[in-house]
């Protein structure tokens, strides 16, 4: 299993964003969420997903905006599941709580822990994407979210209103492809990290 837990950046200083990004994964994501997201602190959110692309999913969108400090952890979790992710416990969720502590230290805002296999090695790579990310341009972000939502690069062009060879360019500058090529990669790693988790 794989536990999000997600510290608000500064809030004492900035407006409460819990709330809405509670409520915004539990709408895009309802059917893929083992326990809905929810507030377990006063700026801290936290969810339970069984699947690595989900987990994946996540953490490249709340790090994505910087608001965030992310933690993942992977491990079994105490059985059988209540409603409500605060009544949960287990081995993921004691992980989950270091990797958060640990992503507030660092510079991508984001830690990996696992109860077994290679969870340094996982989150030295999806370090990388998170760093190729944060040094993307707000054209290259739109370029790389219709594509990301089915368009082709040609229909994206259209749509933004410039050329194809002027998108193909914004694609480049954005590394779109190695992106595409990352995040398969990445989920397979975590994919591991959680059969590792459930096979000790």
């Amino acid at each position: 299993m794989f536990v999000i837990t997600a510290d608000q950046v500064d809030s004492r200083s900035t407006r409460d964003l819990v709330g809405e990004v509670v409520a915004d994964l539990n709408k895009r994501l309802k059917k893929q969420l083992t326990l809905a997201a929810d507030r377990t602190a006063g700026d801290e959110l936290q969810l339970l997903v069984d699947r690595a692309e989900t987990a994946l999913d996540v953490v490249l969108q709340l790090t994505r905006s910087g608001r965030w400090s992310v933690g993942c952890g992977v491990g079994a979790v105490a059985e059988p599941l209540p409603r409500s992710i605060r009544e949960t416990t287990g081995d993921a969720f004691v992980a989950a709580r270091a990797a958060v502590d640990r992503a507030k230290r660092r510079q991508t805002r984001f830690a990996l822990e696992g109860t077994h296999g290679s969870a340094p090695d996982a989150e030295a790579l999806i370090d990388l994407l998170l760093v190729l990310r944060s040094r993307r341009s707000d054209e290259g972000w739109e370029i790389v979210d219709l594509v990301s939502a089915g368009m082709t690069q040609a229909a994206a062009a259209k749509q933004l209103g410039i050329t194809p060879q002027a998108a193909s360019k914004r694609a480049l500058a954005a590394e779109l492809r190695a992106e595409q090529a990352a995040i398969p990669a990445l989920t397979r790693l975590l994919d591991n990290l959680g059969l590792a988790a459930s096979n000790p």
